[in-house]
C-alpha cells in the first residue's frame, strides 16, 4: 500500500507539468469595448421591462422585452463585426489614442 501521508508527500514532491502560455498576450481592454458595454446594457434593460411584463401579467410588455433582448443581442454583433469589439479595427485605433486602455 503507497504511503498518502502529509509527511511523506512533504518530503517527496511531486512533478508538475509544464505551462504552455498563449503565443501573444490578451488585449489589454479586457472586455471594455463599445459592442460590449452596448450590448450588456441593453440586455439588462430589456429583460427588466420583460420582467416588469410577467411581474404585472401585461403580456404585450413581457413580449416587447422579450423582442428587445433579441435585437440588443443581434446589434451587439452587428458593432463587433463593424469593428466595435474585442481586437476590432475600431477598438484598437481607440487604444492607440487613449495608450492602451
Amino acid at each position: 500500500m503507497a504511503d498518502n501521508t502529509l509527511a511523506h508527500r512533504a518530503q517527496n514532491a511531486t512533478r508538475t507539468e509544464a505551462m504552455h502560455l498563449p503565443p501573444t498576450a490578451a488585449p489589454t481592454n479586457h472586455g471594455k469595448t463599445v459592442a460590449a458595454w452596448f450590448t450588456t446594457y441593453a440586455v439588462v434593460i430589456s429583460f427588466t421591462i420583460a420582467g416588469l411584463g410577467v411581474l404585472f401579467a401585461v403580456v404585450w410588455l413581457a413580449w416587447v422585452g422579450a423582442a428587445l433582448v433579441v435585437a440588443s443581442l443581434i446589434i451587439g454583433k452587428m458593432l463587433q463585426v463593424a469593428g466595435h469589439g474585442q481586437g476590432g479595427e475600431k477598438t484598437r485605433a481607440r487604444q492607440a489614442r487613449t495608450g492602451g486602455h
